[in-house]
């Protein structure tokens, strides 16, 4: 995986505060998010999410000390208070899992959010251990949602999902890639019917999933989990010292990651888009994708339009 240009980086260089605003805008704008958040419905069982997620790949790879953790101890506190949801890891992102665990139970919202995480080795006792650990680590009996990540060794791992799902262990069973070539791969497991959630890349600018994907997971009525939002960064560098359109404001989008986001929201299939970040200016930003009107299909298209133009 590439390294992440995050956002926070994107807005240095800009120099002048006006500047800054002009490409997130967050204090002047993000500040006042609502406390309903659209929500979409999980299709195998009717139960609802905020479309809005929080994803863990290195901004919760840290430390142990207070300090290590604070920002992140106040990320997961402002996500429970303005009505966020998901929060993703993996095996893969260091220390993340542990991390999650341990500042959600010191806060007390363990059981508030919908925690998914992953199997990423090869083997089945392999995978039982792995599995094992995260929930050791996650500070959970039971975990919301077990995907295989990246499809590594997906045949062996999905028999020991099923299995954990008979016996509760699980409630819901994923796949995940991140690359567009996987996407092939994703839809024929999805139509199998043999998962509730597919987690993949798709953004304004990256939109193989639009072929067909989507269409396939809606469907078959299996959730959408989206990573990859904001192109590792990329689109944050691409808009930088650009101002909104003006008729952004028509559709409650204040900021460039509520455009970006929005964006990808608006397409009926999203479960939930899990944008990863460890500052909790950025994450009401984010969770303000979640509220307000979205775009309509005319809309999809300007977005699209003007962000190919820059």
């Amino acid at each position: 995986m590439k390294t992440i240009l995050s956002r926070r980086k994107a807005l240095q260089g800009l120099g002048a505060t006006g500047a800054a605003m002009l490409l997130d805008p967050f204090a002047a704008a993000a500040t006042n998010v609502p406390a309903m958040l659209i929500n979409r419905k999980i299709p195998s069982t009717g139960e609802k999410l905020p479309v809005v997620g929080l994803g863990s790949w290195q901004q919760f790879d840290v430390g142990t000390s207070k300090e290590d953790r604070s920002e992140l101890r106040d990320v997961l506190s402002k996500m429970n208070e303005l009505g966020g949801k998901v929060i993703d890891a993996s095996p893969m992102y260091g220390r993340a899992e542990q991390v999650i665990g341990d500042l959600t139970s010191e806060l007390k919202l363990n059981d508030q959010f919908f925690f998914a995480t992953k199997v990423w080795t090869s083997g089945r006792q392999a995978g039982i251990d792995q599995m094992n650990d995260s929930l050791k680590k996650m500070k959970r009996s039971k975990l919301d949602l077990m995907q295989i990540h990246n499809l590594l060794d997906w045949e062996t791992h999905l028999k020991t999902l099923k299995d954990w799902k008979a016996q509760g262990k699980i409630r819901y069973i994923g796949i995940t890639h991140y690359t567009d070539s996987a996407h092939s791969k994703l839809e024929q497991i999805v139509k199998s019917k043999a998962v509730d959630f597919v987690q993949f890349n798709y953004s304004i600018r990256s939109r193989n999933a639009e072929t067909s994907l989507l269409n396939v997971a809606k469907d078959n009525n299996v959730a959408v989990l989206i990573n990859e939002p904001f192109e590792q960064g990329a689109l944050f560098r691409a808009v930088k010292g650009k101002q909104l359109p003006d008729w952004a404001s028509e559709y409650d989008i204040k900021t460039w990651a509520q455009f970006f986001l929005k964006y990808i929201v608006s397409h009926e299939a999203v479960t939930c888009v899990i944008p990863g970040t460890s500052d909790v200016k950025h994450l009401a930003d984010n969770l303000g994708a979640a509220a307000g009107k979205l775009p309509d299909s005319n809309a999809r298209k300007m977005m699209v339009k003007f962000v190919e133009a820059l």
